[in-house]
Protein backbone atom coordinates (compact mmCIF):
# COMPACT_ATOMS: atom_id res chain seq x y z
CA UNK A 1 0.00 0.00 0.00
CA UNK A 2 1.07 3.85 -0.68
CA UNK A 3 1.89 5.94 2.67
CA UNK A 4 -1.37 7.79 3.31
CA UNK A 5 -0.89 11.32 2.49
CA UNK A 6 -2.69 14.88 1.88
CA UNK A 7 -4.72 14.58 -1.01
CA UNK A 8 -5.29 10.80 -1.18
CA UNK A 9 -8.43 8.60 -0.48
CA UNK A 10 -9.06 5.06 -0.29
CA UNK A 11 -11.92 3.07 -0.93
CA UNK A 12 -13.10 -0.11 0.88
CA UNK A 13 -15.56 -2.43 -0.20
CA UNK A 14 -16.44 -4.27 2.96
CA UNK A 15 -13.36 -5.08 4.32
CA UNK A 16 -10.71 -5.12 1.16
CA UNK A 17 -9.30 -2.15 -0.38
CA UNK A 18 -11.49 -1.07 -3.45
CA UNK A 19 -9.20 1.48 -5.05
CA UNK A 20 -6.69 4.31 -3.70
CA UNK A 21 -5.77 7.83 -5.24
CA UNK A 22 -7.03 10.86 -6.08
CA UNK A 23 -10.46 12.22 -4.91
CA UNK A 24 -12.12 12.05 -8.34
CA UNK A 25 -10.76 8.85 -9.26
CA UNK A 26 -11.77 7.00 -6.35
CA UNK A 27 -15.39 8.73 -6.86
CA UNK A 28 -15.70 7.21 -10.43
CA UNK A 29 -14.58 3.54 -8.58
CA UNK A 30 -16.96 4.01 -5.95
CA UNK A 31 -19.66 4.98 -8.02
CA UNK A 32 -19.14 2.04 -10.56
CA UNK A 33 -19.09 -0.45 -7.30
CA UNK A 34 -21.93 1.16 -5.39
CA UNK A 35 -24.53 -0.94 -7.32
CA UNK A 36 -23.10 -3.81 -5.34
CA UNK A 37 -24.64 -5.89 -2.36
CA UNK A 38 -21.46 -4.30 -0.32
CA UNK A 39 -20.83 -1.12 1.09
CA UNK A 40 -18.56 1.17 -0.02
CA UNK A 41 -16.66 3.76 2.23
CA UNK A 42 -14.56 6.04 1.06
CA UNK A 43 -11.61 7.39 3.74
CA UNK A 44 -9.39 10.65 3.58
CA UNK A 45 -5.63 9.19 4.02
CA UNK A 46 -4.63 11.78 5.99
CA UNK A 47 -7.25 12.19 8.79
CA UNK A 48 -8.89 8.83 8.23
CA UNK A 49 -12.54 9.96 8.51
CA UNK A 50 -15.14 8.86 6.60
CA UNK A 51 -15.83 10.93 3.38
CA UNK A 52 -19.29 11.45 1.91
CA UNK A 53 -19.64 11.75 -1.97
CA UNK A 54 -22.36 12.83 -3.96
CA UNK A 55 -22.77 10.50 -6.51
CA UNK A 56 -25.65 11.09 -8.06
CA UNK A 57 -25.91 11.48 -12.28
CA UNK A 58 -23.57 10.17 -14.58
CA UNK A 59 -19.83 9.35 -14.60
CA UNK A 60 -19.33 12.21 -16.75
CA UNK A 61 -21.17 14.00 -13.96
CA UNK A 62 -19.43 12.87 -10.94
CA UNK A 63 -16.20 13.38 -13.11
CA UNK A 64 -17.10 16.93 -13.20
CA UNK A 65 -18.02 17.65 -9.79
CA UNK A 66 -14.83 16.47 -8.63
CA UNK A 67 -12.83 17.36 -10.77
CA UNK A 68 -13.99 21.09 -10.08
CA UNK A 69 -13.24 20.23 -6.44
CA UNK A 70 -9.65 19.22 -7.45
CA UNK A 71 -8.99 22.65 -9.51
CA UNK A 72 -10.56 24.97 -6.95
CA UNK A 73 -8.32 27.88 -6.50
CA UNK A 74 -7.65 29.34 -3.17
CA UNK A 75 -9.49 32.46 -2.37
CA UNK A 76 -12.43 31.58 -3.43
CA UNK A 77 -15.67 31.88 -1.28
CA UNK A 78 -13.91 33.37 1.71
CA UNK A 79 -15.59 34.58 4.81
CA UNK A 80 -17.72 38.69 5.13
CA UNK A 81 -16.40 40.11 8.64
CA UNK A 82 -17.69 38.61 12.20
CA UNK A 83 -18.37 35.12 12.99
CA UNK A 84 -18.06 32.94 9.77
CA UNK A 85 -21.37 30.79 10.20
CA UNK A 86 -21.65 26.88 7.89
CA UNK A 87 -24.41 26.03 5.57
CA UNK A 88 -25.64 22.75 6.87
CA UNK A 89 -23.55 20.54 4.63
CA UNK A 90 -26.08 17.71 3.43
CA UNK A 91 -24.99 14.12 2.71
CA UNK A 92 -22.54 14.11 -0.56
CA UNK A 93 -21.90 17.74 -1.14
CA UNK A 94 -18.28 18.13 -0.55
CA UNK A 95 -18.63 21.60 -1.66
CA UNK A 96 -15.69 21.69 -4.23
CA UNK A 97 -13.47 20.88 -1.17
CA UNK A 98 -14.29 23.55 0.95
CA UNK A 99 -15.97 23.48 4.16
CA UNK A 100 -17.50 26.53 6.13
CA UNK A 101 -17.59 26.38 10.15
CA UNK A 102 -18.19 28.94 12.44
CA UNK A 103 -15.31 30.56 13.09
CA UNK A 104 -15.39 33.09 16.51
CA UNK A 105 -12.75 36.25 16.74
CA UNK A 106 -12.54 39.11 18.90
CA UNK A 107 -13.23 42.64 16.14
CA UNK A 108 -8.93 43.05 16.49
CA UNK A 109 -8.63 39.74 15.16
CA UNK A 110 -10.88 40.05 12.36
CA UNK A 111 -9.59 43.51 11.43
CA UNK A 112 -5.90 42.05 11.04
CA UNK A 113 -7.09 39.23 8.91
CA UNK A 114 -9.02 41.40 6.77
CA UNK A 115 -5.75 43.31 6.17
CA UNK A 116 -4.25 40.10 4.86
CA UNK A 117 -3.42 39.41 0.92
CA UNK A 118 -6.41 37.28 -0.22
CA UNK A 119 -8.59 38.40 2.90
CA UNK A 120 -9.35 36.52 6.18
CA UNK A 121 -10.21 33.66 4.34
CA UNK A 122 -7.10 32.41 2.85
CA UNK A 123 -4.90 33.96 5.80
CA UNK A 124 -6.64 31.40 7.93
CA UNK A 125 -5.94 28.54 5.42
CA UNK A 126 -2.57 29.73 5.57
CA UNK A 127 -1.92 29.92 9.20
CA UNK A 128 -3.57 26.82 9.57
CA UNK A 129 -1.11 25.27 7.10
CA UNK A 130 1.82 27.01 8.95
CA UNK A 131 0.77 25.80 12.16
CA UNK A 132 0.51 21.53 10.46
CA UNK A 133 4.25 22.03 9.15
CA UNK A 134 5.28 23.02 12.60
CA UNK A 135 3.52 20.75 14.62
CA UNK A 136 5.83 19.15 17.27
CA UNK A 137 6.52 15.52 17.63
CA UNK A 138 3.25 15.25 20.54
CA UNK A 139 1.01 16.84 17.89
CA UNK A 140 1.26 14.66 15.16
CA UNK A 141 1.76 11.27 17.52
CA UNK A 142 -1.75 12.80 18.48
CA UNK A 143 -3.42 13.45 14.78
CA UNK A 144 -2.24 9.92 13.89
CA UNK A 145 -3.69 7.82 16.86
CA UNK A 146 -7.38 10.14 16.08
CA UNK A 147 -6.91 9.14 11.97
CA UNK A 148 -6.56 5.68 13.38
CA UNK A 149 -9.18 6.02 15.81
CA UNK A 150 -11.92 7.15 13.17
CA UNK A 151 -10.84 4.80 11.05
CA UNK A 152 -10.93 1.79 12.98
CA UNK A 153 -14.45 3.14 14.55
CA UNK A 154 -15.71 3.19 11.05
CA UNK A 155 -14.60 0.08 9.83
CA UNK A 156 -13.09 -2.48 12.68
CA UNK A 157 -15.58 -1.83 15.46
CA UNK A 158 -17.32 -5.24 15.30
CA UNK A 159 -13.73 -6.91 14.77
CA UNK A 160 -12.24 -8.81 17.83
CA UNK A 161 -10.32 -7.00 19.93
CA UNK A 162 -11.48 -3.43 19.11
CA UNK A 163 -11.70 -2.51 22.27
CA UNK A 164 -8.44 -3.71 23.72
CA UNK A 165 -6.32 -2.49 20.50
CA UNK A 166 -7.94 1.32 21.34
CA UNK A 167 -7.16 1.12 24.45
CA UNK A 168 -3.63 0.20 23.54
CA UNK A 169 -3.58 2.95 20.64
CA UNK A 170 -4.02 5.96 22.92
CA UNK A 171 -1.98 4.00 25.71
CA UNK A 172 1.17 4.34 23.25
CA UNK A 173 1.55 0.26 23.04
CA UNK A 174 2.52 -0.68 19.72
CA UNK A 175 3.53 -4.12 20.13
CA UNK A 176 0.20 -4.78 22.19
CA UNK A 177 -1.61 -2.83 19.36
CA UNK A 178 -0.11 -5.06 16.41
CA UNK A 179 -0.88 -8.05 18.12
CA UNK A 180 -4.07 -7.17 19.00
CA UNK A 181 -5.82 -6.28 15.42
CA UNK A 182 -3.08 -9.30 13.88
CA UNK A 183 -6.36 -11.08 12.90
CA UNK A 184 -8.07 -8.92 11.01
CA UNK A 185 -8.52 -8.35 7.39
CA UNK A 186 -5.33 -7.79 5.87
CA UNK A 187 -6.85 -4.69 4.15
CA UNK A 188 -8.22 -3.17 7.62
CA UNK A 189 -5.01 -4.10 9.17
CA UNK A 190 -2.03 -2.56 7.00
CA UNK A 191 -4.57 0.53 6.38
CA UNK A 192 -4.89 0.94 10.18
CA UNK A 193 -0.97 0.18 10.97
CA UNK A 194 -0.07 2.79 8.02
CA UNK A 195 -2.60 5.69 9.71
CA UNK A 196 -0.40 4.85 13.31
CA UNK A 197 2.46 5.04 11.61
CA UNK A 198 3.29 7.98 13.81
CA UNK A 199 0.86 7.07 16.56
CA UNK A 200 3.36 5.48 18.78
CA UNK A 201 6.54 7.61 18.21
CA UNK A 202 7.44 11.71 18.83
CA UNK A 203 10.02 11.39 15.84
CA UNK A 204 9.31 12.64 12.40
CA UNK A 205 8.59 10.51 9.79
Amino acid sequence: MTTPGAGRYTAFADDCILTRGALVDVALVAKAAAAGTKPVLVFNDETGAVVDLDLRGSTADVSARFVASADLKEGEGGPSPGNVTSDTRGRGRPRLGVVAREVTLLPRQWEWLALQPGGASQALRRLVDEARRSATGQDRMRMAREATYRFMSAIAGDLPGFEEATRALFAGGEPRFRELIQSWPADVRGYALELAKQAFSTKAA
